[in-house]
C-alpha cells in the first residue's frame, strides 16, 4: 500500500479555479485501478488536505503519471505542496 498525505496551499486569486477543478480530479482518481482511498478537503480557506491510498507502487505511479498531464495539473501548477509518501 502507498499512502500520500499532506497539504496543498492555494492563494485567494486561484481558489475559484482550484475548487472548480477538484470534483473532476477526485472522480477521475477514484476511478483509477488500484485507488483504495482518495480524499481532498479544505479544512481552512486555501489549504487543501490530501489523503491518498493506492494498492501498490504501479497503481500509485500510474496515478502520478495521469495526474501530471491533467487539467488538474495545469490548474494547480506552481502551488506549494507538502506531501509525505509512505509504503507499507
Amino acid at each position: 500500500m502507498i499512502h500520500l498525505t499532506g497539504t496543498m496551499t492555494c492563494p485567494p486569486d486561484r481558489l475559484d479555479s482550484v475548487r472548480a477543478a477538484l470534483p473532476v480530479h477526485v472522480a477521475l482518481t477514484r476511478a483509477e485501478p488500484g485507488c483504495v482511498q482518495f480524499d481532498v478537503t479544505e479544512p481552512e480557506q486555501g489549504v487543501f488536505a490530501v489523503s491518498e491510498i493506492f494498492a501498490d507502487r504501479p497503481a500509485f505511479d500510474a496515478h502520478q503519471s495521469r495526474a501530471a498531464s491533467s487539467d488538474w495539473a495545469r490548474t494547480t501548477d506552481g502551488l506549494p505542496r507538502d506531501y509525505s509518501v509512505t509504503e507499507k
